[in-house]
């Protein structure tokens, strides 16, 4: 069994993303600048915005966090968008959710200018996505398809697993592993919270890829020997003997699943890592193509 070390790539690709921004300055370029808009005080959102501000100065990328009132109107974060939008200065920007529930997410997504949008939320972008056409990948679905390939994993004619299907990563991660090319050329099976009999599915299945957000859903039981496992999954479950009093924990059952699998990915140091080195990614590719 293999350990799918998202943390140790994750580095390698932040490694490569540096030597790139360094050519760049060297020749008077102008250096990539990736914007974070948070709205609400949030802590989970504010830390993670905060680790991508400093996997920004880490890579050499100049870094503007925008944080705005919970209250904030959503025409004026309309506003504050299409100031992004028309700003050469900013290669990409994300906004951090969820949003506060007076705002409609999806208007707000629909507003970033698809050339800035490097989460790869909107329509057009995944669009382009499906239709294997140059776009920005969602960061999490482009650091899976990432760990495949770093680590040589053979994805042709293998049935693929996906549970979940979510815009962000379910829906996404079923395109891309039938898409053609390695990874790829799977047969992908998505599945998910009302699949009858989900457990059928997983026992066929060379990869799984949860995204399900079920801590511990996916037990020894439900899979082959010799599956490839992607656990996407990341959740606060409550541990009095844990010094922050939470544990985070994914979608499989890692004792017992690992005994089993031929490769897996841990949680945490999995695809985590690998999301925030991917939005880098895409930030560099955005000022790239610029």
């Amino acid at each position: 069994m293999t350990i799918l070390d998202g943390k140790k790539i994750s580095n390698d690709i932040k490694d490569e993303i540096t030597t790139t921004v360094a050519q760049m300055k060297a020749k008077g370029e102008k250096t990539p600048h990736l914007a974070a808009v948070i709205v609400g005080e949030d802590g989970a959102s504010l830390t993670y915005v905060g680790s991508k501000v400093r996997a920004c100065a880490r890579v050499g990328f100049e870094s503007t966090l925008i944080q705005l009132p919970d209250d904030i109107t959503q025409d004026d974060l309309l506003n504050k968008i299409q100031e992004l939008n028309q700003d050469a200065e900013i290669d990409g920007f994300i906004v951090q959710l969820p949003l506060p529930k007076h705002i409609d997410t999806q208007a707000i997504l629909l507003a970033v200018d698809p050339k800035k949008d490097v989460d790869g939320f909107h329509p057009e972008n995944f669009g382009k996505l499906a239709l294997d056409m140059e776009t920005f990948i969602p960061a999490t679905p482009f650091g899976i398809m990432e760990l495949l390939k770093r680590y040589d994993i053979e994805t042709s004619g293998k049935h693929t697993v996906v549970i979940g299907r979510s815009h962000i990563v379910g829906r996404p991660m079923s395109i891309l592993m039938s898409r053609k090319g390695q990874p790829g050329d799977s047969t992908v099976t998505l599945t998910h919270s009302r699949t009858k009999d989900l457990a059928h599915y997983t026992r066929e299945a060379d990869i799984v890829i949860s995204a399900l957000g079920v801590p511990n859903f996916l037990t020894a039981d439900m899979v082959k020997k010799g599956v490839v496992i992607i656990d996407v999954g990341i959740t606060r479950v409550p541990d009095a003997n844990a010094a922050k009093g939470y544990v985070i924990t994914g979608d499989v059952d890692f004792a017992e699943v690992s005994e089993k699998a031929s490769y897996i990915t841990p949680v945490p140091g999995g695809v985590g890592p690998m999301t925030i080195a991917m939005l880098l990614q895409n930030t560099l590719l955005a000022r790239q193509r610029s």
